[in-house]
């Protein structure tokens, strides 16, 4: 993994292996824009909407083995962000630390709650799903977004639970879950100058 930082909030990663070859910049404290090329229609419009309802500004070119399956992409793009956003955010200093959202789309609702706790953790619940939650949107595999999730969390040291509360529409559903954790993302990396160090403990 090959990195240059031009200020704290500021990340660009590389990241090649026989899989996928991915190219990320990052920048936490931006206006929502985004430029996103997977190769998956459905993973971009999620990334992109991920974007826009955090302010941070996303581009990420994955090129990945999409002959074998989507897999490999999705997890790859979730561990790359995750480790985007562990460089921007962390030590942790002068933020709000807890973000919390719920999203509705339609019949669907998702709630999303974090801790930017250096401690990853994923609660991901879609019990709720009048249909099950398997299957695909699209070509999508509906089983990815829990691995993206997952990815994710465990490389940003962020605590995330994922709740479905109600819904049956599959696209519906995971656009909600992808709002969700963009808006509780953007709430807990709120600036807040009082707070020096969101934790008793005295670092994060």
């Amino acid at each position: 993994m090959s990195e240059s930082t031009q200020k704290k909030e500021q990340i660009s990663l590389e990241r090649n292996t026989k899989e996928t070859q991915i190219n990320l910049t990052l920048n936490l404290y931006g206006s929502g824009t985004s430029d996103i090329q997977t190769g998956i229609g459905f993973f971009n419009h999620m990334l992109e909407a991920f974007s826009k309802h955090s302010l941070i500004d996303l581009k990420l070119i994955c090129k990945g083995d999409l002959e074998v399956d989507m897999h490999h992409s999705v997890e790859d793009c979730g561990i790359v962000l995750g480790e985007a956003l562990h460089k921007a955010i962390f030590p942790v200093q002068n933020i709000e630390r807890f973000g919390n959202a719920a999203v509705v789309m339609d019949e669907a609702c998702v709630s999303c709650d974090i801790d930017i706790s250096n401690r990853a953790f994923l609660l991901f619940d879609m019990q709720a799903a009048q249909n099950g939650f398997c299957g695909k949107v699209g070509e999508f595999d509906v089983e990815l977004v829990e691995e993206f999730f997952r990815a994710l969390v465990m490389q940003a040291g962020i605590s995330t639970h994922i709740v479905l509360q109600r819904g049956k529409n599959l696209h519906h559903i995971i656009e909600a879950a992808f709002k969700a954790f963009a808006v509780s993302l953007r709430r807990a990396i709120t600036k807040n100058a009082s707070i020096q160090i969101p934790s008793t403990k005295g670092c994060l």
